[in-house]
């Protein structure tokens, strides 16, 4: 995938704000009304001491000020939950709107597309991507306003009390986010980096892991392990000098911002000892001046947390072009389906006219046209390379012809759900009950032991201390390969599909793997259901209705 447009990706994640404006709305009027808490906490403090210092009041006589200063304090803190409550909430439904667009681009793209991406690519897009936009929205997007409003309402203050005072604010103000700017420049470069680095380490490391007992056998670990260390030195030099610039920008922030304090400090006491008469200095007071000097690092601290979350920016920026690039991949457009569907044609499956090639080879399917009545046993055989697999895709719906159409019992390719066996399963880690509930997620334990027993592997699971709750590994270890096949054959029988599609259900079994698997297919065809499999085995021709030989992308009767 080809990262996206930087300016493209920054468009995008501004208009992911859209759906959440009114939390974003409502965390900075929450920041706001603690910028004001802040501001009156601070005038409340300078008002105390200068009562005490230089008016010699009693304590007793300041009871209510203390009260006031304690209640500004819990709104101040009440103000800065709801701050952080309102954030997150911003932030979910933003994350939750990309997760649905990420979803919706993985159903569009269909597993065929997305077998080019690895496993731990596609588990980064969903969680790590994603994840990473949080400190985007709930962080940087508020406090960006806010450095811009409370550090006003602060200058306002401050400008009435002390007009050379907020000159030197504002003087030092825009030193801040300058050199901010400047840092940052190569921060979201260096965070995409960042992002590509790790995706690609991760798909390593896994797809190395699943293929251990390969690399044993052939000796190739010490290479493998070698490569990994390659790949994870080029991780952690990406990730210093990621964390390189968030120091950075944080280090001159602070400077800049210690060096204005000190300024307005000098300022206020020289002025206070009479040291300094021009302006407005002459008519400092211990009260405006403290205020002053209390009000003056609450004036930075937003444009401080501001730098703090810069970096959060540079890696929502460096995610969603991540993001981007995968939802920008091309997927091919379903076919109009016809707009009446008669009751003949909603009895059988017509492809007319389909044809199919993938980029810029020669096509695999070559302007075929067939049609299967409701029922019959379609048995796909030929040459390997033949377009048997393509055939089957695209009845599946994972993959949309270049011409022609394909009508599933009236209803276009991929609006139905269909049963589907391919040359590679699919098992989860649990139990197998688990792995059978994931099609039929509200079936019983009665209706998963009658499925287990259609396909052979009643017998195995009784024998199991736990029955269907007995534990199965991940990529179904601890089965061999023809269970782990009848398993997923299982899980036909459990959903009870219309239209069942097999690609080399008997590739790589054992004989009695074999009969188990004919014999499954043998009731779902006796149960009415529609068949359509590809095999190079003489012993599955036997369940055929209708024998087609595919080659060279066209399909012909035996």
């Amino acid at each position: 995938m080809e990262p996206s447009d930087p300016a493209r990706v920054r468009r995008w994640l501004s208009g992911l704000t859209k759906s959440s404006q009114r939390w974003i709305r409502a965390t900075v009027l929450a920041g706001v009304w603690v910028g004001l808490a802040t501001i009156a906490q601070m005038a409340l403090l300078a008002w105390l001491v200068y009562q005490g210092v230089i008016e010699q009041q009693p304590v007793a006589s300041l009871t209510l000020a203390f009260l006031g200063l304690v209640a500004v304090i819990i709104l101040r803190a009440l103000g800065q939950g709801l701050q952080t409550r309102f954030a997150a909430r911003c932030s979910e439904e933003v994350r939750r709107e990309v997760r649905r667009l990420l979803h919706r681009q993985w159903q569009s793209l269909g597993p065929v597309a997305l077998s080019d991406a690895s496993a731990a690519s596609l588990t980064r897009e969903w969680l790590d991507h994603v994840e990473a936009l949080n400190g985007y929205f709930a962080r940087f997007l508020p406090q960006m306003m806010l450095a811009v409003i409370v550090p006003v309402l602060i200058l306002v203050v401050v400008f009435w009390l002390d007009w050379l005072a907020g000159i030197f604010l504002v003087l030092s103000a825009p030193l801040i986010p300058l050199f901010m700017a400047l840092v940052g420049m190569g921060a979201e470069k260096v965070n995409q980096q960042h992002f590509e680095t790790v995706s690609r380490l991760s798909g390593q490391f896994l797809d190395k892991v699943r293929g251990l007992t390969t690399l044993q056998l052939f000796g190739q670990t010490a290479q493998a392990s070698a490569t990994l260390h390659r790949r994870s030195d080029q991780f952690r030099l990406v990730t210093l000098k990621t964390l390189k610039i968030a120091f950075l920008s944080s280090a001159v922030l602070e400077f800049f911002a210690s060096v204005a304090i000190a300024v307005i400090a000098i300022y206020i006491g020289f002025g206070l000892l009479g040291y300094i008469s021009f302006g407005p200095s002459s008519e400092l007071t211990l009260f405006s001046g403290l205020f002053i000097l209390l009000l003056a690092p609450e004036f930075f601290q937003p444009l401080r947390i501001l730098s703090q979350h810069y970096h959060d920016r540079a890696a929502a920026l460096g995610a969603s072009a991540e993001i981007m690039a995968r939802l920008d991949q091309p997927v091919s457009q379903p076919l109009q389906a016809e707009s009446s569907v008669t009751t003949e044609n909603a009895s059988v499956i017509a492809i007319d006219g389909v044809s199919l090639n993938y980029g810029n080879s020669p096509k695999v399917i070559k302007n075929v046209s067939l049609t299967v009545k409701q029922g019959e046993t379609i048995v796909l055989t030929g040459p390997s390379g033949g377009g048997k697999s393509s055939l089957l895709h695209m009845l599946a719906g994972f993959l949309q012809p270049d011409s022609g159409s394909i009508s599933i019992f009236g209803k276009a390719a991929g609006e139905e759900p269909v049963g589907w066996l391919g040359q590679k399963g699919f098992w989860i880690q649990g139990t197998w009950a688990d792995n059978l509930r994931m099609t039929s997620p509200e079936t019983s334990d009665i209706a998963i032991e009658n499925a287990l027993h259609q396909v052979g592997l009643a017998d195995l699971v009784e024998r199991r201390e736990q029955g269907i709750y007995s534990t199965i590994g991940e990529d179904g270890q601890g089965l061999s390969g023809g269970q782990a096949r009848r398993l997923s054959l299982a899980r036909i029988f459990l959903a009870d599909y219309d239209l069942v599609l097999l690609d080399e259900p008997t590739a790589g079994l054992d004989a009695t793997s074999e009969i188990h698997v004919l014999e499954a297919l043998h009731k779902l065809s006796q149960a009415g259901k529609t068949l359509i499999l590809s095999t190079h085995h003489q012993a599955l021709l036997t369940l055929a209705d209708r024998l087609l030989i595919v080659n060279d992308g066209k399909v012909k009767d035996a």
